[in-house]
C-alpha cells in the first residue's frame, strides 16, 4: 500500500476547499446581509438563505451574530470580549475599589486594543464606513448598540433601563471621540500622548457618565423638548 504524499497530506491536514468556500459563501452573504438590512435587521437564518446553507451550518462556523459580524468585518477581535476581559481583570486587580475606577478601567481597555495594528485598522475602517454612507452609518451604530454597549451596561453593572443606556451611550460619545482624534485625526499633543496620561485625564470623566450623578430626566427627554 503506497503511503500518501506530500500534496495529499497537506490537503487531508488544511481545511477542505468546500468547506472554505462554503465559509466565503457565508461570509459574502453575511456582509450584503448587514449593509441592505443594518446590524439588528439582518438575520442569521436571512443570510443562510442567501448564501444556499442550512443556518446550523451559520452558528456551526460563526456561533452568534457578533462573531459572524466580526469575521465579515474583519475585526480581529469581538468587542464584547475586551470589555468583559479589561472589567474581569480589573476587578480581580481593584477589589473593592472597582467601582471607584470604572471610568479609567474602560479608557485605558479601549486605548490599549486600539494601539494593535489591526484593531485600529478595523476601527478606522468601520468609522470611515460610517462616515461616508448612512447603510454603514446605521449598521455601525447598530452594531455598537446592540453589543458594545449592552457589554459595558452588564459589566459596568449599570441598569438595563434608559438610564443605563443613556450612561453607556455618554461613554461611547467620549471614547469614540477619543478614538477618532486620536487616530484618525492625528491632532497633537492627544495622537502621541501617553496612554496613562488620557487615561488620567479623561477617566474621571467617564466615571462621572457611568456612577456619577446626572440629571435623571436626561434620558427620557428628546431633542426640543423642554
Amino acid at each position: 500500500m503506497t503511503a500518501p504524499g506530500p500534496q495529499q497530506s497537506r490537503r487531508r491536514a488544511g481545511r477542505r476547499a468546500g468547506e472554505n468556500r462554503t465559509r466565503e459563501a457565508i461570509l459574502d452573504a453575511a456582509r450584503r446581509s448587514f449593509a441592505e438590512h443594518g446590524y439588528d435587521g439582518a438575520t442569521i437564518r436571512g443570510i443562510a438563505a442567501a448564501a444556499g446553507v442550512n443556518p446550523a451550518l451559520v452558528h456551526h462556523f460563526y456561533g452568534t451574530k457578533e462573531r459572524l459580524f466580526a469575521a465579515a468585518m474583519r475585526l480581529p477581535v469581538l468587542p464584547s470580549e475586551i470589555v468583559a476581559g479589561a472589567f474581569g481583570a480589573a476587578r480581580d486587580r481593584l477589589g473593592d475599589d472597582f467601582q471607584a475606577h470604572l471610568g479609567e478601567v474602560v479608557v485605558a481597555a479601549v486605548l490599549r486594543a486600539w494601539d494593535v495594528t489591526e484593531i485600529r485598522a478595523a476601527f478606522l475602517g468601520l468609522l470611515r464606513t460610517a462616515a461616508t454612507t448612512d447603510q454603514g452609518q446605521a449598521m455601525l451604530r447598530e452594531f455598537v448598540t446592540s453589543t458594545i454597549l449592552a457589554s459595558l451596561v452588564r459589566a459596568a453593572g449599570l441598569g438595563d433601563d434608559a438610564e443605563g443606556r443613556y450612561r453607556a451611550a455618554l461613554v461611547a460619545s467620549q471614547v469614540v471621540g477619543l478614538g477618532f482624534t486620536r487616530y484618525l485625526l492625528g491632532l497633537e499633543p492627544i495622537a502621541s500622548a501617553r496612554i496613562e496620561d488620557l487615561v488620567a485625564a479623561i477617566g474621571p470623566a467617564v466615571q462621572r457618565y457611568l456612577t456619577g450623578d446626572l440629571d435623571p430626566k436626561a434620558p427620557l427627554r428628546s431633542r426640543g423638548t423642554p
